[in-house]
């Protein structure tokens, strides 16, 4: 197996999770720009891949700072994956991932995501014949441990998807039934980790910089990819790398979320159309400033913005002036 071929996958070389609603060009570059070594598409559907349906593309849309990228798709169903790796790889599109962890209902009714771990066979097909098409280290999966409580077959399955050419794979030690709820169970991880021989990535509850050292330390995980924690703040991704390092991260001040916001509304309006990009802004800013007194206020006060020198001013009034108070 051509190992070369991988995408970074090491302790300190953080993944951008991928994220459906989130993880889109503007964000992934922003996170990129702080640190990130790899990120994942949203999730892609391998039928509207075939189908050209309206949305795929802009999922799919990419530059050359973008890299390396890896496409994550979901779909149950074999001919279709394969039609789809298809015109990925016409693209020119080389790291993919399948989904079998996402647990979210009108996935998982059409037999996908975390759907999947209900029928390991299909999942090990599907992955398979992946791998055939992209070739020997170029395909990872995404799973949990199992679809409900008592039902683990994270090693079971991790051995299988090993067997069927996976390079990597993703846990997220959680089951399907769980959501995102309760948490997730490292110890999963280090019996995966002890159970293959491919790079295993935690996924789950790596909402600091400082979980992820410790999820790395106490599992043995050849990687993190950070989810939500990277949405509450890209600048996780250079804090985790400091404290890997051995070095003392910088505290995250006021003007440097500032900036930051200004940051990902310059890569919104470059890379997305116009009130698009305006309107996902409303709902990003909220996030960054969630821990923040006021930050309520602030979200209801974005609702009514219209323009970007509006959602500018009501930013840096909020965290500079209001914070100088």
């Amino acid at each position: 197996m051509h190992h070369d071929a991988l995408p970074p996958i090491a302790p300190d070389a953080p993944w951008l999770a991928p994220l459906a609603g989130f993880s889109d060009l503007p964000f992934r570059l922003l996170c990129r720009e702080h640190g990130a070594d790899v990120a994942v598409t949203e999730m892609v559907s391998a039928k509207g891949l075939c189908y050209e349906s309206p949305g795929t593309d802009e999922l799919l849309a990419s530059t050359p700072e973008d890299n390396p990228l890896v496409v994550q798709l979901f779909g149950d169903d074999e001919e279709y994956m394969a039609r789809a790796m298809d015109v990925l790889l016409a693209r020119g599109f080389r790291w993919f991932d399948l989904n079998a962890g996402c647990p979210v209902r009108k996935v998982v009714k059409t037999g996908s995501g975390a759907a999947l771990l209900n029928a390991p066979g299909r999942l090990e097909a599907i992955t398979r014949r992946m791998v055939s098409l992209a070739g020997p280290g170029r395909c990872g999966v995404k799973f949990r441990r199992g679809w409900a409580a008592g039902q683990d077959i994270h090693l079971e399955l991790g051995k299988r998807l090993e067997d069927a050419g996976a390079a990597w794979l993703t846990l997220h030690p959680r089951d399907a039934r769980q959501g995102y709820s309760g948490t997730a169970d490292w110890s999963c991880l280090s019996e995966l980790v002890q159970a293959v021989t491919v790079p295993v990535i935690a996924s789950g509850d790596l909402f600091s910089a400082e979980d992820a050292a410790r999820c790395v330390s106490e599992t043995g995980v050849a990687g993190v990819m950070f989810a939500r924690g990277a949405l509450y703040g890209p600048q996780i991704f250079e804090r985790y790398k400091a404290l890997v390092r051995g070095t003392t991260p910088a505290p995250c001040t006021p003007e440097d979320l500032v900036q930051t916001i200004r940051r990902h509304a310059e890569l919104s309006r470059e890379h997305l159309r116009d009130r698009h990009a305006l309107l996902k802004m409303r709902t990003i800013v909220p996030r960054y400033v969630r821990h923040m007194p006021g930050s309520r206020a602030l979200r209801n006060k974005l609702v009514q913005c219209t323009s970007w020198e509006e959602l500018d001013l009501m930013v840096s009034e909020f965290l500079l002036v209001k914070g100088n108070e």
